[in-house]
């Protein structure tokens, strides 16, 4: 068992994967690390993208064209507040927040506020939605 890291937070591999010719298994993050990379995930991908998890993403990619009012953004606060409820246990979410401040070049920053639930630590996690981004 040498070289397996024993974080009560949890370890998975690091995205995207990545073998190594001299490695037998993919880069590993854990702890805040995989903590942080499990948001981004959660963020980007679409729900009924996962195989047997169907439930699992949060669409942003669908609202690219929608108006930033005020509703608006109460709504994608939910939006992003609910998949982490549902699909980050080790977390609880203090406050989100979106600085429209690039709205004009098509990007937005969702900046999320979060507890580690098991170590009472603070983090801040920052994602950047593109609303020009195109997916093909």
């Amino acid at each position: 068992m040498a070289g397996i890291t024993k974080s009560f937070l949890g370890t998975g591999w690091g995205f995207p994967p990545e073998f190594g010719k001299n490695t037998p298994q993919p880069g590993m993050l854990s702890d805040e690390a995989d903590i942080q990379s499990s948001l981004e995930i959660l963020l980007s991908t679409r729900q009924g993208e996962r195989v047997m998890r169907p439930d699992y993403g949060c669409n942003l990619d669908e609202l690219v064209f929608e108006p930033l009012t005020t509703t608006f953004k109460t709504y994608i606060q939910d939006l992003i507040r609910t998949a982490i409820l549902y699909h980050e246990p080790r977390i609880d979410v203090t406050k989100i927040d979106l600085d429209d401040a690039g709205e004009v070049e098509g990007r937005i920053l969702i900046s999320i506020e979060y507890t580690v639930r098991t170590t009472n630590s603070r983090f801040n996690f920052v994602f950047p939605f593109y609303k020009n981004e195109v997916s093909g």
